[in-house]
């Protein structure tokens, strides 16, 4: 399918830990606006956005970060034929799933140090997916975006992140894109 007619899901993920080791958390705000004959409306009549999250006791927060794309990717596996755009604030992860990971995997999982790659169990659950949710004729965007430069959907799985991490348990929105936008204060398309 042309990736112009495909539909689009847009993720932001952020993930957050307090101590790198300590209580950590993640987040992601997944929207979507679909066209009349898409399965995504299932009963809705809007377009829709919902946040999800979650938090660890003893992590990290590259493991946090990677953890809020698994969560969300993980919704979508039996989609077909739509186009996913996602937001991170870390390198690491966008470096990592677009240029590090085919290298590490020719490489048995070493860094070009020849170090073991870190998060290993994480990267391998997420390569996994993303293989997956391609192979249903999907296709993913990564983009990279600036943490704390006033990107509000950005800063909205931040504050969600920080909350899990603090031990927190944030409620998570879902309902229609202009109830969000309420909700913020802000437009955000």
């Amino acid at each position: 399918m042309n990736e112009d007619k495909k539909e689009k899901i847009i993720i932001y993920t952020d993930g957050s830990s307090s101590g790198n080791p300590g209580p950590g958390g993640w987040a992601a705000v997944i929207l979507f606006h679909p066209h009349p004959a898409s399965p995504l409306l299932r009963g809705r009549s809007k377009e829709g956005v919902f946040e999800i999250g979650g938090g660890e006791k003893m992590t990290t927060n590259n493991r946090m970060e990677l953890t809020a794309v698994i969560k969300a990717l993980d919704y979508f596996t039996n989609f077909k034929n739509f186009k996913f755009i996602i937001h991170t604030d870390a390198e690491y992860v966008l470096k990592g799933i677009t240029q590090w990971a085919r290298n590490w995997q020719k490489n048995g999982w070493r860094t070009k140090n020849r170090k073991p790659v870190l998060n290993q169990d994480l990267w391998r659950e997420l390569i996994e997916l993303d293989l997956k949710i391609k192979q249903s004729g999907n296709s993913i965007e990564w983009k990279l975006v600036l943490a704390h430069t006033g990107v509000v959907l950005n800063e909205r799985c931040d504050k969600i992140a920080v909350g899990f991490s603090l031990g927190g348990h944030p409620d998570p929105f879902r309902g229609t894109l202009a109830d969000y936008q309420k909700f913020l204060g802000h437009k955000i398309l």
